[in-house]
């Protein structure tokens, strides 16, 4: 173990620096292999719709975000009436 002040601060900085170093690694090579994974999920999936002579999948863009509805073109008829700022909807 080194006797001098920056021995020993060096000496206790390389452990931390060395696992700072495998982690990114290990999840740079996670996040890598997942979307590799997924491209060629996607890859696969639309050779096999195009094999059945379904139409290809919906991109991402096109593709309703999680909690929304998937009709999001509803008319203002079928819409639920909105209730005024500081209003009840069930004293209506």
């Amino acid at each position: 173990m080194p006797e001098s002040w920056w021995g020993n601060a060096i000496f206790s900085l390389i452990p931390t620096i060395v696992l700072g170093l495998i982690f990114w690694m290990v999840m740079r090579m996670i996040i890598r292999g997942d979307r590799t994974a997924r491209l060629k999920y996607d890859q696969i999936e639309a050779e096999e719709r195009a094999k059945a002579g379904l139409p290809p999948r919906a991109t991402a863009a096109a593709a309703p975000v999680a909690g929304q509805p998937a009709a999001t073109t509803a008319t203002a008829a079928e819409r639920p009436p909105e209730a005024a700022p500081g209003q009840d909807r069930t004293s209506a």
